[in-house]
């Protein structure tokens, strides 16, 4: 792997993870000593992230992640709706069925019945993506599709996990996966339009808790005291 994209698979997987938080400034010379890397696979790292708006740049040499707001979020949805709905319906008419009922039994309630075995249910959440790009076989739809998914892990971090979401997710996850196995593209789209729905109303009632229960700002007003606050909103 060239080390601009070892440096980038770093970056992005820290700010997916919220390693990185939203705000968190990425000074090219400290980034390139801690990633073990020139300046000059850095810079191609972070004009990648850019690209992706993961990151803005704040300086020539100060680079810093994007914050994501509720704003953001619905836009992303917008573009995630309409992408992931014509994606269903090309893949009830092109895909394999048998591909896709065997997702729909994999699909079970006892995917999220705890937290040791959620990281198995968006293992199988990504091969049903997997399943549905194949089926598709359009590059150019597949392409921003991964572009949105780049930025939709982000969002699911920032979001405090639900149970009752993530089980309502499963249902939700297994009709979409039936209906593309019987071949009917109008009831994956409208299954898939649903979720969506969900999903984004669950996001969004997330952050908004988060902002409520968030600590009050204290009355100091130095750039450091700033800083702290919007570290910890952002969480």
């Amino acid at each position: 792997m060239r080390a601009s994209d070892r440096a980038y698979a770093t970056l992005l997987d820290e700010i997916q993870r919220g390693a990185l938080p939203p705000g968190a400034v990425l000074g090219e010379v400290e980034q390139a000593a801690r990633l073990g890397v020139s300046r000059t696979p850095l810079r191609e790292a972070l004009g990648r992230l850019a690209a992706d708006g993961l990151v803005v740049q704040q300086s020539p040499r100060v680079t810093a992640v994007s914050d994501v707001d509720a704003d953001d979020i619905r836009e992303l949805f917008e573009v995630r709706r309409a992408l992931e709905e014509a994606a269903v319906r090309l893949a009830a008419e092109r895909g394999d069925a048998r591909v896709f009922a065997a997702l729909a039994a994999d699909l079970t309630d006892d995917l999220v019945a705890d937290g040791e075995q959620r990281d198995a249910y968006y293992a199988l959440i990504a091969r049903f993506d997997a399943a549905i790009d194949a089926a598709v076989a359009n590059d150019y739809l597949v392409g921003a599709l991964r572009t949105v998914r780049t930025h939709l892990v982000r969002v699911r971090r920032l979001a405090r996990d639900n149970p009752a979401r993530l089980a309502a997710s499963v249902a939700e996850h297994r009709l979409i996966a039936s209906a593309i196995a019987a071949g009917a593209p109008d009831l994956a789209a409208h299954a898939t339009h649903v979720h969506l729905h969900h999903a984004l109303e669950s996001i969004l009632s997330s952050l908004e808790g988060q902002a409520h229960s968030a600590p009050a700002p204290r009355p100091a007003s130095s750039a450091r005291s700033r800083g702290s606050a919007a570290t910890q909103g952002a969480a």
